[in-house]
């Protein structure tokens, strides 16, 4: 049991785990079904959101792959969740995604975690149909079983699911760790803005920063 009471405590490996949410094919690829869905080709999709995806390339995923390597090497979980409805027509989204228009088919390319992260066969992936991934999974009864007290936590969007779940996660009694330079957004404003917005419920860390830290964890 968590005794400090206090965010700004370092994670314990065997009580912690990595979520990636939403690095998926679906939005994080220019010829996704998100952008296909807006009627674009993926060099119109890479035109229009040409901040996202060169920040994606050259800095968010290069990051995430450093921690997923080192909270593996850790024996930290590794836990995914991705957009994916329960069905191919979507009859099972939630009424926001409904109203949205997303709906990423059960089993699809489009819900498949990127390759540069692509899962190990025994790390869990949650499929999820609302921004927060607590809402439309059991992620929180696995979460239980598996002792899980410290979430970090890197994905995409930093303004709208990565929030909604960093929000869910502090109330549900997890200490978050959100990793700042291992999310994205549409624009360098946006993920400002929302990092200001959630830091009263996370510790914020730089990944060079959270690699340091498990680095001293091992030293000790």
């Amino acid at each position: 049991m968590i005794e400090t009471l206090s965010r700004e405590i370092p994670v314990v490996p065997q009580r912690s785990a990595l979520l990636y949410i939403d690095v998926q094919n679906y939005n994080a690829r220019p010829d996704g079904g998100e952008y296909r869905d807006e009627g674009l080709t993926p060099e119109q999709a890479r035109n229009k959101y040409d901040y996202f995806f060169e920040q994606l390339k050259t800095v968010t995923i290069p990051n995430m792959q450093q921690l997923q390597k080192a909270c593996r090497h850790n024996g930290i979980e590794v836990l995914y969740t991705t957009i994916e409805s329960l069905t191919q027509d979507g009859r099972d989204r939630s009424l926001d995604y409904k109203i949205t228009g997303f709906n990423v088919p059960k089993g699809s390319w489009d819900s498949q975690v990127l390759d540069e992260i692509k899962p190990l066969d025994d790390e869990i992936r949650f499929p999820k149909t609302s921004s927060s991934v607590f809402m439309s999974t059991n992620i929180h009864y696995i979460l239980g079983n598996l002792g899980i007290e410290f979430l970090i936590v890197s994905g995409l969007l930093t303004d709208q699911c990565i929030s909604s779940a960093v929000r869910d996660a502090c109330d549900l009694g997890y200490l978050v760790t959100l990793i700042t330079d291992a999310c994205c957004t549409h624009s360098p404003e946006r993920h400002e803005t929302s990092l200001g917005h959630i830091k009263g419920y996370c510790r914020q860390r730089t990944t060079a920063e959270f690699l340091a830290e498990l680095e001293a964890l091992q030293v000790k």
